[in-house]
């Protein structure tokens, strides 16, 4: 999955729209806390 965008911001929002979207048709994870899901995500930027 990518995403471009004219700036890092914009890149961003991009990629979160596409996240967004991917999730929507996945179960949702039925977790011990039943709270949010939290995961680190590394973007590599480059020059």
């Amino acid at each position: 999955m990518t995403s471009q965008g004219g700036s890092v911001e914009e890149s961003l929002a991009n990629l979160r729209e596409a996240l967004e979207l991917y999730f929507e048709d996945q179960p949702f994870p039925v977790t011990a806390a039943d709270g949010p899901i939290v995961a680190p995500l590394d973007i590599r930027l480059s020059a």
